[in-house]
């Protein structure tokens, strides 16, 4: 009997290499690794991957031949890919049937269908309602429920590896990084700990994990000032953190990404959340730990830190997405 085919979209990015690597050692599934650039497609087999397939989600003529087979999906999409994504669910609305799972990458706080969110009035400060960022992740997850497919989703907090890569020229060279977090505590998430997560889910299916959403955090809250002294124990050397105004940060990054770094300053993301250690059955990785360990996939968080990342200084990532409706 031949094993069932999962897709995994993204399956280059941290989570994804992750999850490749840890589906290949089960050999429950037959995997497919979805890639974007073919320079890619050795690294994902030398992970693990029983096949590589390219696939964009702004080129729908890429969607039949990944989808071919498959009985589960590991979805996931950069930010700015929301249209892309939205599109991409209306096709697997026409495979309901063959399509079992989906287990969706999302982030912590797009909770319209488990608690009472109203955009305007649901806040950490007056005047300030649910950034943009998380009303797109709902909107990404709806759109797969509204497709009739058995959904699992994991609601992320901020990951520990996308925390400070805007910075790594200052972080190298002169020992320095900068954002407007300041003293607020957040529960920083590992990539590897989602994906172990996601491994899990798609291993137990949607008999189980159907309908249900999962909040994923790191293991304890950190300040700026204790991610600097992990970082610099990690490295080897001292690395400062030095305050940034929000006002810079949102002329660095645009208006989006400074609505969600605001509701981070403001406390939104300090909970640490069970529900790792409830799929799992061991607490979640720790900022230093991760840094200095290596993932399935053979890598450390410290050599991911230099590896490639979607925002830059003086661009507005967001700027199109913010554009999108429903």
């Amino acid at each position: 009997m031949s094993k069932p085919v999962v897709l995994i979209t993204s399956a280059t990015g941290r989570i994804g290499k992750e999850l490749v690597a840890r589906l290949a050692r089960s050999g429950e599934f037959t995997v497919r690794a979805c890639y974007h650039s073919e320079a890619k497609a050795a690294e994902l087999k030398a992970l693990g991957a029983d096949e590589t397939v390219f696939f964009d989600l702004n080129d729908a003529s890429s969607w039949p031949a990944a989808l071919e087979s498959v009985s589960a999906i590991y979805s996931a999409s950069l930010d700015p890919m929301l249209q892309g994504h939205l599109n991409f669910c209306e096709e697997l609305a026409r495979r309901s049937d063959s399509i079992k799972h989906v287990v969706r990458v999302s982030c912590m706080g797009a909770d319209t269908n488990t608690a009472s969110y109203d955009a305007e009035t649901h806040a950490s400060r007056a005047g300030a309602a649910i950034p943009l960022m998380l009303q797109h992740y709902w909107w990404g997850e709806k759109a797969l429920i509204d497709a009739g497919l058995n959904v699992t989703v994991l609601r992320n907090n901020f990951f520990m590896n996308h925390l400070l890569k805007t910075d790594c020229e200052t972080i190298a060279a002169e020992g320095w990084f900068s954002n407007p977090l300041g003293d607020a505590r957040n529960s920083f998430v590992a990539t590897r700990d989602i994906a172990e997560a996601a491994a899990v889910i798609l291993h137990e299916g949607p008999e189980r994990h159907d309908n249900k959403f999962y909040d994923i955090t790191g293991p304890a809250p950190q300040s700026m000032t204790e991610i600097a002294a992990d970082l610099g124990r990690a490295m080897g050397k001292e690395i400062e953190y030095r305050a940034q105004s929000m006002t810079d940060f949102e002329n660095d990054f645009g208006a989006t990404r400074a609505e969600f770094f605001e509701y981070l300053v403001n406390g939104f993301y300090c909970r640490c959340s069970p529900d790792f250690y409830n799929l799992t059955g061991h607490k979640p990785t720790s900022y230093f730990d991760y840094l200095t360990t290596q993932g399935v996939s053979g890598e450390t968080g410290l050599e991911e830190l230099w590896q490639g990342n979607l925002w830059k200084k003086g661009q507005d990532a967001m700027k199109e997405a913010a554009q999108v409706s429903k």
